[in-house]
């Protein structure tokens, strides 16, 4: 038995925050190296999005052609896995800092998107909500000649689009009130609506550790969960690849792809083996 699977046999109710190392093997790009420093120039800004057309601009014609592919990433082994521990009645809640859905596709229903989700767009203004591959369909009737270009994918539906004049590129505006658009996710500079923090935070001081997946805990609102728990004397292990900034308050570090290190989870051919494989007693 691995240390990792000691921790989560003898902790009945996981605490489990999740990051952009759960969904690279859905062919998502992560934002960070091992170290926890950017690999590429840090992304938008509420600021920058809300205050500069321009920046919308080159915002929504990138993610025209990013979403093509990002939209209908599928779970891989990591959310299944995931999905696994809720079933067999491991899991207080599932907090994830993605914006992809894909915990959900793969089963989880206990879940707090922190971040939002990209699936949604909202009108600043009046708060009009609408389905992102509607707002695809929109893009690209109004940008036809954007939708034959392609690009490598970039994190979070981007795409690395360089070297391309925006200037013309025709933003949808809101179709109710003629207001700004925007992916129902929080940028960087821009706050977490506080029922998701102190939903996600309650269910961290119930339970009796906390686990987490693939995120280096850089950004504070990832982050605060881990000192929280370990404030509260929760054990906090994590899998992940490279240097987290909660390294100091970790009981257990696995610097491993999360999606082998937890396929024990899914290894069991039956329910009813699987169920005593994760819940068994610790000797």
């Amino acid at each position: 038995m691995t240390p990792l699977q000691r921790f989560i046999e003898s902790h009945p109710r996981l605490f489990v925050l999740t990051g952009a190392g759960c969904s690279t093997a859905s062919g998502i790009p992560d934002y960070r190296d091992r170290d926890g420093q950017w690999k590429r120039t840090p992304p938008v800004t509420y600021g920058a999005f809300m205050g500069e057309p321009a920046t919308r601009r080159r915002y929504w014609a990138r993610s025209l052609v990013g979403w093509r592919r990002f939209g209908h990433a599928q779970p891989n082994a990591t959310h299944h896995a995931l999905a696994a521990l809720e079933r067999h009645g491991k899991l207080e809640l599932l907090v994830t800092q993605n914006v992809d859905g894909l915990h959900q596709r793969a089963g989880n229903a206990n879940v707090v998107d922190l971040h939002g989700r990209l699936d949604t767009v909202r009108c600043m203004a009046c708060d009009w909500r609408g389905a992102r591959h509607d707002f695809q369909r929109e893009l690209v009737a109004r940008n036809p000649h954007w939708a034959q270009l392609d690009a490598a994918d970039a994190p979070d539906g981007d795409a690395d689009l360089e070297h391309h004049d925006f200037a013309g590129f025709d933003v949808p505006p809101c179709p109710a009130c003629g207001g700004i658009v925007k992916p129902d996710v929080v940028f960087f500079g821009e706050n977490v609506p506080r029922e998701r923090v102190a939903a996600a935070m309650d269910a961290c001081l119930r339970a009796d550790a906390m686990l987490v997946v693939g995120s280096s805990l850089m950004v504070y609102s990832g982050y605060r969960f881990a000192h929280a728990a370990a404030q509260a004397g929760r054990p906090v292990a994590a899998v992940t690849l490279g240097r987290t900034r909660a390294d100091a308050l970790l009981a257990l570090k696995v610097d491993a792809p999360c999606e082998e290190t937890l396929a024990f989870l899914l290894a069991p051919a039956s329910p009813d083996a699987a169920a005593r494989v994760v819940t068994a007693p610790v000797a």
